[in-house]
């Protein structure tokens, strides 16, 4: 893997802390607490941590969708307020338009991007690139309802990246999957992104998951939560070989690095399952 520490960061969280403040009662609830995060150009980083560590409000940030109550948020250099379409986001419940096919979901970025109109054959170009990519070749006309969960899965990866972003936030997009298409899924993942291109040439990935082998397969890094509130516990490099095969999950090193992630949250984990009111 190559190093990082002399590299620019492509994203910056620096200090950043978000508090909620309920309308009716006025009582504050501290999501984050002054977590600081680089995350570099061609990275998959992936964040795993106890449930109610604040893992998806990190995401939510960076997507534009919240914003810190404190700290510096920033991308190539620039501050982020809003949502913008050099950031694509998968979300764990697919978020297709149910109405529309497998093709016109994909092709809405492509149709309605702010950065100028394409002409219909650009746009058939960029939508059959995608669908091809994602294996979606003879679903084209599909709805989502007409879809496995690993089909829904591929046409929302497909539609995020037809906006051709810079970067990929992805919240839990496999978690409502059965066992065995989550596994198929990490590797398609993996092929998609680019995983055997150079890091220049591949999308900045921030995954959050609360599968830890998921994130050791899948990471460069690994970034470690813990709870009340959310911080950042550890970031952890995952110095295992790409592109990464399905028998890699069976080595010592591999293991090595999920126990030592587990043992990191172990604790906090069983906190989260039981109710204390």
């Amino acid at each position: 893997m190559e190093t990082l520490e002399k590299m620019t960061p492509k994203i910056c969280l620096g200090g950043i802390t978000k508090e909620y403040i309920a309308p009716r009662t006025g009582q504050r609830t501290l999501a984050i607490a002054d977590v600081s995060l680089d995350v570099f150009q061609g990275e998959f980083l992936c964040i795993v941590g106890p449930s109610g560590c604040g893992k998806s409000t990190i995401l939510n940030m960076i997507a534009g969708l919240a914003r810190p109550s404190r700290g510096e948020l920033v991308m190539d250099g620039k501050p982020i307020r809003d949502p913008g379409a050099e950031r694509g986001v998968v979300f764990q419940d697919y978020a297709l338009f149910p109405w529309k096919t497998v093709r016109e979901n994909i092709e809405f970025g492509p149709r309605y991007r702010t950065a100028g109109p394409l002409s219909a054959s650009e746009r058939d170009r960029i939508v059959r690139h995608y669908i091809d990519l994602v294996s979606l070749t003879g679903a084209e006309n599909k709805y989502p309802h007409e879809l496995s969960g690993g089909m829904r899965q591929r046409c929302a990866f497909a539609r995020a990246l037809a906006n051709e972003p810079e970067v990929l936030l992805m919240d839990e997009p496999f978690a409502a999957l059965d066992a065995q298409t989550r596994l198929i899924l990490q590797e398609e993942l993996l092929r998609i992104w680019g995983e055997e291109l150079p890091r220049a040439a591949r999308k900045t990935v921030v995954f959050i998951t609360h599968g830890i082998d998921e994130a050791v397969y899948l990471a460069d890094r690994v970034a470690v939560m813990s709870n009340n509130p959310g911080h950042i516990k550890t970031i952890m490099t995952v110095d295992l070989p790409r592109p990464r095969r399905e028998s890699l999950r069976a080595t010592a090193e591999f293991q090595k690095l999920a126990d030592a992630i587990w043992q990191l949250i172990r604790h906090e984990a069983y906190e989260a399952t039981i109710d204390r009111h």
